[in-house]
């Protein structure tokens, strides 16, 4: 019975000031790969990889949230969560 090493948030999201209408990414390193419970919320409304909001994975381990074309309606609080630990910006 194998289970899954607890993963961990080892650099988080950086508070970012952004002119309306240019793109914005955050980036939040976790400690494993694969890691599966893994969610982005703005403003406490959870995220899904669209064309305003593209969510990936570089390297394994930084996951990427890029906002595109920020409106004065998404300013709020970003928040990488992975498990029980919580990163916001």
């Amino acid at each position: 019975h194998l289970t899954e090493p607890d993963v961990t948030i080892v650099s988080g999201l950086k508070d970012t000031v952004v002119s309306e209408g240019d793109d914005v990414t955050f980036r939040c390193q976790v400690s494993h790969e694969n890691a599966r419970d893994v969610e982005w919320k703005l403003q406490d409304v959870a995220l899904q990889n669209n064309e305003m909001n593209e969510i990936s994975v570089e390297k394994g381990k930084i996951h990427t949230l890029t906002l595109r074309k920020v409106t004065e309606q998404d300013i709020g609080t970003v928040t990488f969560r992975v498990g029980p630990h919580v990163s916001t910006a």
